[in-house]
């Protein structure tokens, strides 16, 4: 079935492919790169004060001449220019030229300060203040999550985290802890595998199911995370990948074939971290955080 959307338990709902700025950097092309997934059909966009192309992301929705509440969009507090959770809100949301947002996260727990409960009761007065429909959290795991839950008048919708294969056993525990709770699981770096870590156990399920499929690699992927019953968050500069990512959604794989990439993945979880640690640079290293 086409990407949907999925029901958030504060009764609002969140479309379940993301187009994320986080790789994109910032400068004027990230105008016509966003303007371009918009226009091809992205209606979720995924950004943040830490990728700081907000302002860029704001003068494409005013070019792309889509309705404002035909979009749904998610920024995060990233702890920068040494602001309150409040004042990096409402910059965010200037740079924007929105009034509000969708979805507001906290981009990783150590932004959380002094401690995880006083910043989410700052999160719970954005809300409040009708300055976003919904909060949430990212990079958050099961016992961080609990120090919300344990406080919160406003539980979090969402958990983005990272998940693809070589992950996904690792991400189990706290996807099992959202589902239970009520929480979404956002998932990006999808194609971790085929982007940093390629020529793993994955590959060769992933091409053989694209070979029959007549799709790319990538799409396969992305059909792989839809099947877990996340949102998805992704990215290309490439209008024809923009293009194929969206086309993902009609992509029907069957349970032997998420059987076969999960059984894959688990196999090279192992071989996946080592590459990571020989050249990679994960999300949480030298302050990048990053989410396509």
């Amino acid at each position: 079935m086409p990407w949907a959307r999925i029901q958030l338990n504060d009764g609002t709902s969140i479309p379940t492919l993301a187009y994320g700025t986080g790789r994109l950097k910032n400068g004027d092309s990230v105008v016509g790169w966003v303007k371009q997934a918009i226009t091809a059909g992205f209606v979720h966009l995924d950004v943040a004060q830490a990728y700081a192309n907000e302002e860029e992301t704001g003068k494409a929705i005013s070019e792309s001449g889509v309705p404002r509440e035909s979009l749904y969009i998610t920024t995060k507090f990233s702890g920068r220019d040494n602001l309150t959770i409040l004042e990096a809100a409402q910059q965010s949301i200037k740079k924007l030229g929105v009034d509000h947002v969708d979805l507001y996260l906290i981009h990783h727990p150590r932004f959380a300060t002094p401690d995880i409960p006083t910043a989410w009761a700052q999160l719970e007065k954005l809300k409040a203040d009708g300055l976003t429909k919904s909060l949430g959290v990212s990079n958050f795991n099961e016992e961080e999550l609990l120090a919300i839950l344990d406080v919160a008048k406003i539980k979090p919708v969402a958990n983005q985290i990272m998940v693809h294969p070589y992950n996904l056993a690792a991400q189990l525990p706290v996807f099992e802890f959202g589902n239970k709770h009520g929480i979404v699981t956002e998932g990006y770096s999808p194609l971790q595998s085929l982007r940093s870590t390629p020529g793993g156990p994955v590959d060769k399920p992933v091409n053989d199911i694209a070979a029959r499929l007549s799709a790319t690699p990538e799409q396969v992927l992305l059909a792989w995370a839809k099947s877990k019953n996340i949102v998805v968050i992704t990215s290309s500069r490439d209008h024809g990948r923009v293009v194929s990512f969206l086309g993902a959604g009609d992509l029907e794989l069957t349970a032997e074939d998420i059987a076969a990439i999960d059984e894959a993945g688990n196999k090279g979880a192992l071989w996946s971290r080592a590459c990571s640690k020989a050249g990679t640079v994960l999300p949480w290293e030298e302050g990048k955080l990053y989410d396509a």
